[in-house]
């Protein structure tokens, strides 16, 4: 069943996201050379607490299956749902952080790849197509089109790579993965009619590769079955009866580490 948000409900919705926002921009501080993905989880639980809201995701259930961190710390060929641990990040190493959060009893949602250092082009094009493809089905989610305009656009962006499709967004509220689901790929004007009030989350996730995933033997980890590396990007979006409202921002990871989709294109033969 999908809920459409009221007017107060999208500004607690707009809190949450700002805090979850900033959460990330805090770990992006600290992403380097030598520093493991369990500290990053350490810094971004305590920076929620202290800002009066809890983890979204640590102690989440799918299954049998109790997610035990505060962030999702995907590496590489690891697409999303990755497990923080004593891994220390490499030089050159792609890394997907997601968040959630819970403030005043509403979820606040958002993903960033990070560069762990200097990438190698291919994987800057990565990143920069990933994000582009955001916010192409950021334009689509406008009142009065499709869930599949929304998938359309993003599938035309990034067309030229493995777009996902065992995951997708979702919409959120009170509850992390609300209806409906929210594909990164589809035909215009097909599925849910999007209205006002709406609120979902769109998350591209592509691979160099193939599209195939497999779950890693931890229940949770997604990785590309070929082992090609993933970009992955989300927002939180509010339907407007104009141009769609992002209530999540990455403005403030911009303001302490250069993305890596705003690298200069490459000249490389592989750039799309």
């Amino acid at each position: 069943m999908v809920h459409l948000k009221s007017k107060r409900e999208i500004e607690k919705l707009r809190a949450s996201a700002e805090l979850v926002s900033r959460t990330l921009a805090e770990v992006g501080r600290h992403v380097a050379v030598g520093v493991t993905t369990n500290e990053l989880d350490a810094i971004a639980e305590d920076f929620i607490r202290t800002h009066g809201a809890e983890p979204a995701f640590k102690g989440h259930r799918h299954g049998k299956n109790v997610f035990p961190a505060t962030l999702c710390t995907s590496v590489n060929d690891h697409v999303v749902h990755g497990i923080p641990s004593d891994y220390a990040l490499q030089p050159g190493d792609l890394l997907s952080v997601d968040c959630g959060v819970v403030l005043d009893g509403f979820i606040g949602d958002s993903a960033f790849t990070f560069a762990v250092g200097t990438l190698a082009d291919e994987d800057y094009t990565l990143c920069r197509v990933t994000h582009e493809g955001l916010n192409a089905g950021i334009e689509a989610a406008v009142a009065g089109h499709h869930i599949g305009d929304i998938g359309a656009a993003v599938e035309a962006r990034c067309a030229d790579y493995g777009i996902v499709r065992d995951l997708c967004g979702h919409g959120v509220g009170r509850s992390l993965w609300e209806q409906p689901q929210v594909p990164n790929y589809g035909s215009p004007g097909t599925g849910r009619t999007l209205r006002k009030g709406l609120t979902i989350c769109i998350e591209p996730m592509i691979n160099h590769g193939t599209a195939e995933v497999y779950t890693a033997d931890d229940g949770w980890t997604v990785a590309t079955a070929d082992g090609t590396r993933s970009a992955h990007y989300e927002h939180m979006i509010a339907v407007r009866d104009g141009a769609p409202e992002v209530l999540s921002t990455f403005d403030y990871i911009e303001d302490v580490t250069v993305p890596p989709y705003l690298r200069p294109e490459s000249t490389s033969t592989d750039d799309t």
